[in-house]
């Protein structure tokens, strides 16, 4: 209470649909770009070839991609309205979840566009066992950041 805006009632239809229109749309991305140039779309690899230096000569695809995925979300506000994330609004908390994801994505050499979308419909080994460990951290950190030492 005491916000702006009313509280949304969660509508467990609407949020599967789009949740499953979400995976179909990433699924599908991942598709096009290994169909059409052989590349996994991984997106902190793709940052990451921008911020090392190492993708030079596919710097405009990647930056092409990069603008899509920044504001393709802007496009749909008017549609779909602002989605509401439940992040909170401590940005400590949100500077060190960044490094944090930032770090671990380098350290597994992939994200989960890369190893859980991309490396899971591959069978890749690698991509599944990077994946259930995100999983496993992520639902860690839960734990012991919401439940136990209660900041998030």
């Amino acid at each position: 209470m005491g916000r702006d805006r009313p509280e949304r009632e969660p509508n467990m239809q609407i949020d599967w649909i789009m949740g499953l229109i979400g995976g179909l749309l990433i699924g599908s991305a991942g598709a096009v770009l290994l169909l059409g140039n052989g590349k996994i779309m991984g997106a902190s690899g793709i940052i990451g070839g921008l911020v090392d230096g190492s993708a030079r000569s596919e710097a405009r695809e990647r930056l092409v991609f990069l603008a899509g995925v920044l504001v393709m979300p802007l496009l749909l506000i008017p549609f779909a309205g602002t989605p509401d994330t439940n992040a909170t609004s401590n940005l400590a908390v949100l500077a060190a979840a960044g490094l944090l994801v930032g770090t671990g994505t380098r350290i597994a050499n992939g994200c989960t566009s890369g190893h859980g979308v991309c490396g899971i419909s591959r069978l890749s080994l690698r991509g599944i066992v990077a994946t259930v460990f995100y999983i496993l951290a992520g639902g860690l950190t839960i734990v012991l950041f919401r439940h136990i030492f209660g900041v998030i």
